[in-house]
């Protein structure tokens, strides 16, 4: 199974990325568990400092931009 992390304070870009991980994994048929992490401290040991951060399997893949849909999947696929 997958792990998926949403890093972010729930502002509307965090919203917007946990929103499109959940629809991709739910169409994709990926076995999954997103979580959303709003904890500042718990952010900060991932060492991003821009939010949104998007992380899978404890690597960070981005943070601070919406990545494309195909980024999302491609990620998600190379495990």
């Amino acid at each position: 199974m997958i792990s998926v992390k949403i890093l972010g304070p729930g502002c509307k870009k965090c919203q917007l990325l946990e929103a499109k991980v959940k629809d991709l994994v739910a169409k994709n048929n990926i076995n999954t568990v997103v979580k959303k992490v709003t904890d500042i401290q718990e952010m900060m040991n991932y060492g991003i400092m821009i939010t949104p951060g998007l992380v899978i399997n404890e690597q960070v893949k981005c943070f601070g931009i919406i990545p494309k849909d195909e980024q999302i999947l491609n990620w998600l696929k190379e495990l």
